[in-house]
């Protein structure tokens, strides 16, 4: 009979995060604050590959790179705009693009990446 009860809770809650999806956490004054953007550089000799900012940017702005740096690593690169998943619950961040958080310069191990503020 436990089993039972928790099923049906964790149905229950997993409907209401799907039905407040679009609006999780966003402010209500959104429309008056002007939209962060960045701009990434990457050093490719330095990379090694791990994919760290790949997989962490919350905006998911990087892809793996078709060409080889000098060490034989695939670097990350940008995706090109129209690759750029906007139906994410973060949408409202950004239309397009860095929003420089800084987290793949954080995570970098090589520190071969990094974003300043564009604009």
């Amino acid at each position: 009979m436990g089993k039972e009860k928790f099923k049906a809770e964790e149905g229950t809650i997993l409907k209401v995060m799907e039905a407040t999806r679009d609006f999780w956490r966003q402010p209500l004054d959104i429309e008056k604050w002007e939209k962060i953007r960045g701009k990434i550089h990457i050093i490719p000799g330095r990379c090694k590959g791990c994919g760290f900012c790949i997989e962490f940017c919350p905006q998911q702005v990087l892809q793996v790179s078709s060409s080889f740096n000098e060490k034989g690593y695939h670097p990350p690169e940008v995706k090109p705009d129209s690759q750029i998943d906007r139906t994410s619950r973060r949408k409202f961040l950004t239309t397009s693009g860095c929003i420089n958080c800084g987290l793949c310069e954080l995570l970098c191990p090589e520190f071969a990446i990094f974003s300043t503020p564009e604009g």
